[in-house]
C-alpha cells in the first residue's frame, strides 16, 4: 500500500513549509552549472504545488530566496531573480487550472522593480482562486519578517502594555497566515535557517537527504502520512 492511499484527508496539515535545499549540490554531482540545479528546483517546486493542491491542502510556503541570499555571487543571484521574473509572467493558467493563489512572503521593497511589478500582478490575478494558497518567501528571512512588524506596531504608536502576540502576527507580511503545522528540509542539512521562525514554533520537522531536485511526489506523501502518525501536545501533558 502506497503513502498516498493511506493519508487521512480529514488530518491534513493546514501549513505546510518547505525548504527546498540541494538544488547547487544536485548540479555538482553532474558536473553541470549550479544554475540549472535552480531550473530544476523550479520543475520541483511546481510539481510539489500541483500535488498539494490536489490533496487539498490549504497552504504552502516555499522558500524561494532568503535575505541571506544576497550573499551569492552576482551571477546567480541575477540568475535566480529572472528565473523568478520568468515563471510569475509565465505560470497564470498554470494557477488558474490549480486555483492556485499565490501571495508573496518577504519584503518587497528590496526586490528588484520589475519583480515587483510580476508579484503585484500575480497576487492580483489569482486573488480570486479558492484552492491552495501558495506564499512564495522571496528575500525572506525569519527574524527581518519580525524586526519589520516590530517597527510598523512602533509606528502606530501603540501602547506597550496592550501588545500581544496577535499584535505582532497582525503586522506580518500575511497577518492572517496560520502557523506551519509541517516544515520539511530537503538536502540533508538539519536547520531552520531563519525560515517562518515565529509560525514554527510547534511545527512538526522532517528533515529529508533528498537533494531537492530529486524530492518526487511520493515523498511528499510519505512526509504527510509521518505528519500524521505524530502526537501533537504543543506542550501539554497527554492525557
Amino acid at each position: 500500500m502506497n503513502a498516498q492511499s493511506q493519508i487521512n484527508k480529514d488530518q491534513l496539515p493546514v501549513h505546510v513549509g518547505i525548504i527546498m535545499d540541494g538544488n547547487g549540490r544536485w548540479a555538482k554531482q553532474r558536473n553541470s552549472l549550479r544554475t540549472n540545479g535552480h531550473s530544476e528546483g523550479l520543475k520541483r517546486a511546481k510539481e510539489i504545488a500541483k500535488v498539494a493542491a490536489d490533496l487539498g491542502l490549504k497552504f504552502v510556503t516555499l522558500y524561494v530566496f532568503s535575505t541571506e541570499n544576497w550573499k551569492r555571487t552576482e551571477q546567480e543571484v541575477g540568475f535566480l531573480m529572472n528565473l523568478i521574473h520568468v515563471h510569475l509572467k509565465q505560470e497564470f493558467e498554470f494557477y488558474k487550472t490549480n486555483k492556485i493563489r499565490v501571495r508573496l512572503l518577504g519584503d518587497k521593497n528590496n526586490l528588484p522593480k520589475n519583480i515587483q511589478k510580476d508579484i503585484e500582478e500575480v497576487e492580483n490575478d489569482t486573488k480570486s482562486f479558492d484552492g491552495l494558497t501558495l506564499n512564495l518567501a522571496i528575500n525572506y528571512g525569519g527574524r527581518d519578517e519580525l524586526v519589520r512588524s516590530v517597527k510598523k506596531i512602533v509606528d502606530s504608536k501603540i501602547d506597550s502594555k496592550s501588545i500581544t502576540e496577535e499584535t505582532i502576527s497582525k503586522n506580518f507580511d500575511i497577518p492572517e497566515l496560520p502557523d506551519a503545522d509541517l516544515l520539511i528540509r530537503t538536502g540533508g542539512e538539519k536547520r531552520l535557517s531563519n525560515f517562518l521562525m515565529w509560525h514554527a514554533s510547534y511545527a512538526e520537522l522532517i528533515f529529508k537527504d533528498t537533494l531537492w531536485p530529486d524530492y518526487k511526489e511520493d515523498e511528499f506523501y510519505e512526509d504527510i502520512l509521518e505528519f500524521q502518525k505524530r502526537t501533537r501536545r504543543f506542550g501539554a501533558v497527554p492525557v
